[in-house]
């Protein structure tokens, strides 16, 4: 409640450089404002790819009371502030940072590193376009200065920034905050930034690229090599419901970069790991049965014949070239949800951010006015939809349109779990007794 009352204010104040932990605003709209201003046509060639140490953990509490002045709910912002916490049954006091985990905390954080693009001197004009020397992107603690000389930037590291942070309790890492040339590149986000030679095609001779980074591809093939050597012996069904998932949220969220190669080379390194699976459940068959068994024209959208799945079923392992790569649209400047001049603005983003949803999702959506009836907030805030049966199957309920509504995936939850808890309290107490006495 303290944070629903704060955020419309904050919101207001905001600069348009911050998109980390606000409405509206996510990671694609912060690197596609790093592509703007990485551009091989611009003249902001340094870049001050920077990292705050513990800046959850180490920010001045005095100062976010004092920027946040008197509003209501401030006592008790305080008392979360100074709360502490237990470990191994001791308890610690907490001098410095905000709860960890806390609802309000990133709202806090955002509070506190208001004001940096005044610090590091960024101008716009009128229609918002960075015109000064300097540009900044920041996405809650992680952010990168770009800057037009290398001795600009040592400005930036070892003057302006430490003095600005110092008042905050906070502090540049000094392993991790590095100045890059473009041409170097820097990861951000789990993306990589750099410009290429490319004296043939392009005017300056380069050309930049923004592409999953290497660690980020690194993690995932551990996460599904975890996943797949989890999945020995387990029904083609199990590797499915575990894998799929992984895929299309991976996919989906590194779709907005140039990800066609890394995503033929995941392909095609999921395509040995099935081949191990296969062999492994099938030691003794020969591979010409295996791939009858296993692959198949399974997507019957597309001429693959190569597509691993259960025959039984027709269920298939998604590919990760099967997911187009498409443009992010970048929030306009300062705008805010909470504006109500914008709300045909917002509208508009609502409905280009649904492009995944199906046919017939889209016409519950537009049904339920796009709201999430068991939270009343908006569908699309970047949580997953899952369907809702408003009377249970388990209570008889139908799969027709009517019974059915889009809802957030922490509301599909809770309000399974209060319907599972009103279905046990309903049922006859002599029924109740027969179940525990078997």
């Amino acid at each position: 409640m303290v944070k629903n009352a704060l955020e419309p204010a904050w919101e207001s104040r905001f600069e348009g450089s911050s998109y980390g932990f606000r409405t509206g605003r996510n990671t694609h709209d912060a690197i596609e404002k790093i592509y703007n201003f990485a551009r091989p046509n611009t003249r902001k060639q340094v870049v001050v790819d920077a990292d705050i140490k513990g800046a959850f953990d180490n920010i001045g509490q005095e100062f976010i009371l004092k920027t946040l002045g008197d509003v209501p709910g401030k006592a008790l912002i305080k008392q979360w502030l100074k709360a502490g916490y237990l470990e191994d049954g001791r308890y610690h006091d907490t001098p410095t940072g905000t709860p960890q985990g806390g609802v309000i905390s990133p709202l806090l954080l955002n509070v506190a590193l208001h004001g940096m693009e005044a610090a590091l001197g960024v101008r716009h004009d009128s229609q918002g376009i960075s015109i000064g020397k300097r540009a900044v992107v920041r996405y809650a603690d992680d952010f990168v200065v770009f800057c037009e000389s290398q001795q600009d930037a040592l400005v930036v590291r070892d003057q302006i920034l430490p003095d600005w942070l110092a008042k905050r309790g906070l502090s540049l890492s000094v392993e991790k905050t590095r100045i890059v040339q473009l041409t170097e590149g820097f990861d951000f986000l789990s993306f990589n930034v750099r410009r290429y030679p490319h004296p043939r095609t392009s005017r300056s001779g380069y050309k930049l690229c923004i592409k999953p980074s290497k660690k980020a591809v690194l993690d995932l093939v551990a996460k599904l090599r975890d996943a797949w050597l989890a999945l020995r012996g387990h029904s083609v069904k199990a590797v499915l419901w575990k894998l799929n998932p992984i895929i299309r949220g991976w996919a989906n969220y590194h779709r907005r970069v140039v990800s066609s190669r890394t995503f033929n080379k995941l392909d095609a390194w999921m395509f040995r790991r099935a081949a191990r699976y296969a062999k492994h459940s099938h030691p003794e068959k020969s591979w010409q049965w295996r791939c009858q068994r296993y692959w198949g024209q399974w997507n019957k959208e597309r001429q693959d014949n190569w597509v691993f799945g259960d025959k039984h079923s027709g269920k298939y392992l998604l590919k990760f070239s099967w997911f187009k790569i498409e443009r992010h649209q970048l929030v306009r400047g300062t705008s805010s949800p909470d504006d109500p001049d914008l709300r045909d603005y917002w509208w508009e983003r609502q409905k280009v951010n649904a492009k995944h949803l199906s046919a017939g999702d889209i016409d519950m959506a537009n049904d339920q006015g796009w709201v999430c009836r068991l939270c009343g907030m908006d569908l699309i805030n970047g949580e997953e939809l899952h369907r809702h049966h408003t009377i249970p199957r388990a209570r008889n309920g139908s799969d027709a349109r009517s019974n059915r509504e889009l809802v957030h995936l922490s509301c599909h939850q809770q309000e399974t779990k209060r319907q599972l808890g009103e279905a046990k309290e309903s049922r006859p107490a002599d029924e109740l007794q027969d179940e525990c006495s078997e």
